[in-house]
């Protein structure tokens, strides 16, 4: 096959379902601080997260599931300077594990 056609080609996602991961249960490391309104950055993660973790609920608020985070710090880099998230590394043995490094 042609790498250069679109059916050779591998989907983002495809890659993202080989890493497992090992949830901490009842410990996340991401949480977002409490909010009324979301920033415009808070918002922008609903789409800027690379693994789809965040989402904005019926009232407008963000909100997050860890479970499939990839520790990328997209979402640290991205709230710095609102403070609307606290993310610590995970427990030891816990998070994402990569198949391919």
């Amino acid at each position: 096959m042609d790498p250069k056609t679109p059916a050779s080609r591998v989907k983002v996602e495809e890659k993202l379902f080989q890493n497992r991961y090992l949830v901490d249960a009842g410990r996340p490391h991401i949480t977002v601080r409490p909010h009324d309104t979301p920033s415009r950055a808070l918002r922008s993660l609903v789409h800027a997260c690379p693994a789809g973790c965040y989402a904005e609920n019926e009232k407008g608020q963000v909100e997050i599931t860890a479970d499939g985070c990839m520790e990328c710090g997209t979402c640290r880099v991205v709230t710095a300077k609102t403070g609307e998230i606290e993310w610590n590394y995970p427990r030891g043995g816990f998070g994402v594990l990569y198949k391919f490094g």
